[in-house]
Formats: structure tokens, sequence, C-alpha cells
């Protein structure tokens, strides 16, 4: 009886651990992160054009490197949180800037049906409370 009663509580266990995180095979493809850290990048862009009140250049993402990625839920969705490296690629009037090496620190989440996915950014609203989540959809 106490061993059948053992085997209960490992199979509700092991359940439980298996349910806990995403599956990786779930994991957005390497071009998502990219669309990701551009959609990033165009929205830091588009708030420092206002403040300068200068025109937007044009830019791109490359080299993307995957160094971490760990899979949570928040808010019961699906979500990476991803660690890695990107070069960005600014095309100035008469040059071309390049900065490698770039550090990026994103979440992914991935929506209900599954066709989507959303920028999720974390808000932390203090010391001794849950963080809250902003969701920006991937064109």
């Amino acid at each position: 009886m106490f061993s059948v009663a053992l085997v209960v509580v490992l199979v509700m266990t092991l359940t439980a651990c298996g349910a806990s995180t995403p599956p990786l095979g779930l994991a957005p493809s390497k071009q998502l992160v990219e669309k990701a850290i551009a959609f990033q990048v165009n929205q830091s862009q588009q708030q420092l054009t206002q403040q300068l009140q200068s025109s937007a250049q044009k830019f791109e993402i490359t080299q993307v490197k995957l160094k971490q990625l760990e899979p949570l839920f928040v808010e019961n969705l699906p979500t990476y949180h991803i660690l890695g490296t990107y070069t960005l690629n600014v095309k100035l009037p008469q040059r071309q800037l390049v900065q490698e090496n770039n550090p990026f620190n994103i979440y992914l989440q991935r929506q209900r049906e599954g066709k989507t996915w959303r920028l999720a950014l974390r808000q932390d609203t203090g010391k001794n409370t849950q963080p809250t989540w902003r969701t920006y959809l991937i064109p």
C-alpha cells in the first residue's frame, strides 16, 4: 500500500515538474529573435529622434548569437528569456557605422493561438511586488 502511494506521489511530482516550463521545441527561431531585436532598436531610435528632432537612420541587425535560452511562463503564456549578442549596422548619409557584440536580453512570448509572438518588457514596480509585463506585437 505504501509503495502504491509513493508511486502516485512520484508520478504527480514528475508531471508537475514537466509542466512548469514551456517546451524548448516551441522556442522562437533565430530569425524571430533578430526581428525582435530590430523592433526594440527601432523603438529606441524613434524615441531618440523625437527628443533630438532629427531624422531616423536605416539600420540592419546581423550576426545574432544566442548564448542562453530560458523557458518560463509569464501570465500563463509560454515565454522565452534569451540572452546573446548582435552586430548593428547603421547606414549614415556619408558612411556606415558598425557596432559589434552588442548584448541583448529579451523576453519573447508566444500567444495562445501560436501564430504570433510578442516582445515582453518587464516593469519592476517595487521591492516587494510582482513585476508587471508590457508586451508588443512583433511585426
